[in-house]
């Protein structure tokens, strides 16, 4: 293999820029010529190619977002608009790909390969810490930091007022930030998907609360949470809870998804990044490159699009405890 390509596509997440630096330099240093594809699947198919080189990639390690852009591509999920970026993928002589993003991301990666034979290594680029086959996300870390930055400052004024504070993190389908940002912040109660909080409990734990002389509390709400937003949730408490209640809703939403990342955020997208191009020169395709109780691991795309991460058992049990 001489050639390989490199793009981010989906969410952006920060440390998605040092993963690009380690797929380039890695390249460079093996002597393989690298291109990059702007804006994903969307760039492929339009031919937005170009080739990269040590230099490309100076200056990007501690900048959020992603220098090659990203999108979601509904064209690239027909038949049609994966063929036209097979041949554009063929003017450029390019023989694999290097792929940093989440479940579309690697869902395209292997309906390309089941048609076109395209190799492609992936890379776990998403603030929600959803994939399977990797203990930890590239901008995850950065975006636990970002929402407990803010669930500090939120903290300071549900204290001075005496008030009840329900904050929505992101994740659709997964509660990793607001768990681990909720047990860092100190949260009383976190609402996640992965697991049935009735608005019962949640007025049960609050009046426990202020049984204690608990003046303020602070709840953090995954946007996927079955009962529904921060704000439903608050509407929900309103009606169980009699009297006044001074109640705040605050949405932090895709202020998560940007910032500096973290000096984790930053190793592990280059361990990432390299293991993927390693892995592609060394014959692997359709994996993901993962990193478990830090030992770097490939994982078929089948699974990691398949297969649940759920969330550790402990951590929950951790907030009932340390909210008493």
């Amino acid at each position: 293999m001489k050639r390989i390509a490199v793009f981010t596509s989906g969410g952006d997440a920060p440390g998605m820029n040092a993963c690009i630096r380690a797929v380039v330099r890695g390249a460079v240093y093996h002597d393989i010529e690298v291109f990059g594809i702007r804006r994903g699947y969307n760039g492929m198919i339009n031919g937005d190619i170009f080739q990269m080189t040590s230099h490309s990639v100076s200056n990007i390690v501690q900048r959020g977002g992603t220098i090659l852009k990203s999108a979601r591509s509904k064209e690239f999920m027909t038949p049609e608009g994966r063929q036209r970026a097979h041949e554009q993928l063929q003017k450029f002589g390019i023989e694999g790909l290097v792929a940093i993003g989440g479940n579309g991301t690697f869902t395209g990666a292997t309906l390309f390969f089941d048609e076109f034979g395209i190799p492609t290594v992936g890379a776990p680029g998403t603030i929600d810490n959803d994939l399977y086959g990797t203990d930890y996300t590239i901008g995850f870390d950065t975006a636990v930091n970002t929402a407990l930055e803010a669930i500090d400052k939120i903290r300071d004024t549900a204290d001075s007022h005496d008030r009840i504070f329900l904050i929505e993190v992101m994740g659709r389908d997964s509660g990793y930030i607001a768990i681990q940002s909720g047990i860092a912040g100190g949260a009383e109660l976190v609402m996640v998907p992965e697991v049935l909080t009735p608005i019962s409990e949640v007025v049960k734990t609050l009046q426990a609360g202020f049984n204690r002389s608990k003046s303020s509390s602070i709840v953090v709400v995954a946007e996927g949470e079955e009962e529904g937003s921060a704000a439903e949730v608050a509407e929900k408490i309103s009606k169980l809870i009699e009297g006044e209640l001074d109640m705040r809703v605050t949405t932090l939403g895709h202020i998560q998804r940007g910032g500096i990342p973290t000096a984790y955020d930053r190793i592990l997208a280059s361990r990432l990044g390299l293991g993927a191009l390693e892995g592609l020169l060394n014959g692997e395709k359709n994996v993901m490159a993962g990193v478990i109780n830090n030992e770097l691991v490939y994982t078929p795309f089948r699974d990691t699009i398949r297969l649940p991460k759920p969330i550790n058992e402990d951590l929950l049990r951790m907030v009932k405890i340390l909210s008493v």
